[in-house]
Order: structure tokens, then sequence, then C-alpha cells
């Protein structure tokens, strides 16, 4: 098992330090190009909605990334310093009345780029689980 954690402080431009994060990752884990672009624009949105929703731009508030690797799986945790939320009752985004609306759509993003996406302790902590065959682990099992 192979596991990388940061924390960074709720400020929109820190979005840059996860980026980098990935890309890192990526080099390091040597994960797929095939779900590169997934990862990113997930992981991405989720820290997004931690440092809006979550902790509401407050920079003294944390928010914690962590990527695990085992059994041809990346997980990615986000977890943010905020009260959590509702995951589920959202309103559907694909819904015709929804539509036009400018927001709503990362947890649906979430759902539909990754294989499995969980929320915990109360919608504090965000999973994001992809599968994967890296080079490490192909030839191990």
């Amino acid at each position: 098992m192979n596991q990388v954690k940061i924390q960074i402080p709720s400020i929109i431009e820190n979005i840059r330090v996860i980026e980098s994060f990935i890309d890192n990752s990526k080099e390091e884990f040597e994960f797929e190009d095939d779900i590169y672009g997934n990862i990113m624009v997930a992981v991405t949105e989720t820290v997004n909605n931690a440092i809006r929703h979550g902790n509401k731009f407050d920079k003294d508030k944390l928010v914690y990334l962590s990527l695990e690797i085992e059994d041809n799986q990346l997980r990615f945790e986000v977890e943010d310093e905020g009260p959590g939320f509702d995951f589920e009752g959202l309103p559907d985004p694909t819904a015709p009345e929804n539509l036009e609306s400018p927001g709503g759509r990362g947890i649906f993003l979430m759902r539909n780029l990754c294989d499995e996406v969980n929320f915990l302790d109360n919608g504090k902590k965000v999973q994001l689980i992809f599968n994967i065959v890296t080079s490490q682990n192909g030839s191990s099992n």
C-alpha cells in the first residue's frame, strides 16, 4: 500500500497545488493517461467544493487530501473542516428545471468520472475511487 497526504488552506488559488499533487502522483504511481483527465477534474472539483462550500473560503480552515493505492484502486480522500452537507438531498442537475442553473453539477460530475464516490462524516469527507492497472501492481498479482 502506498499513501500520500497533503493539506492546504482554503484559498481557491491552492487548486494549483492540487493539480501539481495529481501530476506528481501520476508520475510516481504510473497510472494510465486514460483516467488522468477524470482524476484531475474529479479531485479538483471535490477540493473546490471543500474550499467553497465546506470551509466557506475561510483561509484558517484546511482541506486535507490523501491518495492511497491498494489492490488496483486509487482512492482519493478530500476532507474539509466545515459542518458537512445533505448529499442525499441534492437536486438533479439534469432535471429540466435545473438545466439553466449555474451550479449544482460538481457531484454529478464526480459520480460520472469516478468508479465509486462515497460521502463520509456527514459529507465532510469524500472518497473518490478509480479502478486502475499500474505497472507497480500489474505484475505483482
